[in-house]
């Protein structure tokens, strides 16, 4: 899951840049509080867990548009 996604989950006016799904480049803007990146994790896993639970509806809604 995406680390972008993962942070606006988190916090929706976070200002950020990073490159390549990398953590190390992650840079934080304008006054915006860091985020821990454990708690990314966290809720990256949270996020990805929540989309592979809804596969089969993915699935449903291809096979019956």
């Amino acid at each position: 899951m995406d680390i972008g996604k993962a942070i606006k989950a988190i916090n929706p006016s976070a200002q950020f840049r990073y490159s390549k799904q990398d953590f190390s480049t992650l840079e934080w803007l304008n006054g915006t509080t860091p985020i821990a990146k454990a708690d990314i994790q966290t809720k990256q896993a949270e996020l990805q867990a929540e989309y592979d639970a809804k596969q089969y509806q993915r699935d449903r809604a291809k096979e019956y548009p």
